[in-house]
């Protein structure tokens, strides 16, 4: 998973501009994870150039504020990240988190990733899950309406569409302010890394090399601007289904290892599953994993 980076003391995972401590159950630091340049943008550019707004980071991870398709202004906003990105711990197989008290703070960016805005502060996990996908949603203090008047920052739309394989896409990192440009290559059935497992996730062309760090960051689609999916995980060693070494299984169950390469999770059923007020409702017609 990509939460976890080199820092400067051996001790530490540096995971968001600061050194950290290692979270519970959390691997051994990379060697060849290196810090990107600030505010880069790899792969290809020239038209649906993406940029900082609404981008935020995290205590050890990458996020963004977003909003789904029923959102109001006057709604309290939400951040989205990865599932291993949460606090205390990641969730284990099987395990979904909905309605727990945070504090949780997130520093937003201005649209060029040099300058923090402020600080925004979460008020509970409202999703969190590493079952199917790899999410966590917080609700935070502030409404959309006040963070817009106060910072300028608007929040990223969710498309609630499944995004097409060769898709341009811009994966977007609050944490070390560097944006990542390629293609969708393509949809995995499911992908295997340690205990968990998930579904469709999205397979991304080799120019994004996404880094330890880069966990939780937006994957935005180049052309509409919405969000597709949340970038979470890269094979770092070779090794087949082991932490931090996803594998693709196909319908068949036949595995395939690819040394170096990142994926994603897709979020258009998060998008399908938010309420009136941002609420995740977890109905029938919501396909996310329920407690």
């Amino acid at each position: 998973m990509n939460r976890r980076l080199t820092g400067a003391a051996a001790a530490t995972i540096a995971v968001a501009g600061a050194a950290v401590p290692a979270a519970p159950g959390a691997a051994a630091v990379r060697p060849e994870a290196v810090r990107p340049e600030p505010a880069r943008t790899s792969g290809p550019a020239g038209r649906g150039e993406v940029d900082f707004t609404g981008i935020v980071a995290l205590s050890n991870c990458s996020g963004s504020l977003v909003r789904g398709p029923r959102s109001r202004d006057s709604d309290r906003a939400l951040v989205l990240t990865n599932g291993h990105c949460l606090e205390g711990g990641m969730p284990e197989p099987g395990q979904v988190v909905v309605d727990r008290p945070s504090a949780r703070t997130f520093t937003l960016l201005d649209r060029t990733g040099r300058t923090a805005l402020g600080t925004l502060k979460a008020t509970r996990v409202e999703y969190s899950t590493m079952t199917d996908t790899d999410v966590t949603v917080y609700r935070l203090d502030e409404s959309y309406a006040a963070i817009r008047k106060r910072y300028g920052a608007p929040a990223l739309p969710l498309s609630t569409a499944r995004p097409h394989d060769g898709t341009e896409i811009r994966v977007v990192s609050g944490y070390w302010k560097a944006v990542y440009g390629c293609k969708i290559d393509g949809t995995v059935h499911r992908l295997r890394e340690a205990g968990w497992t998930w579904k469709d996730s999205i397979r991304y062309a080799p120019q994004c090399k996404t880094v330890h760090g880069t966990s939780g960051s937006p994957v935005v689609d180049a052309r509409t601007r919405q969000v597709v999916a949340v970038n979470n995980t890269g094979n770092d060693d070779g090794e087949r289904c082991t932490l931090n070494n996803p594998c693709e299984v196909d319908r068949k169950g036949n595995v395939t290892v690819r040394h170096g390469t990142h994926y994603a999770q897709q979020t258009y059923l998060l998008a399908r599953c938010l309420g009136k007020g941002g609420d995740v409702v977890l109905s029938r017609s919501c396909a996310l994993p329920r407690p």
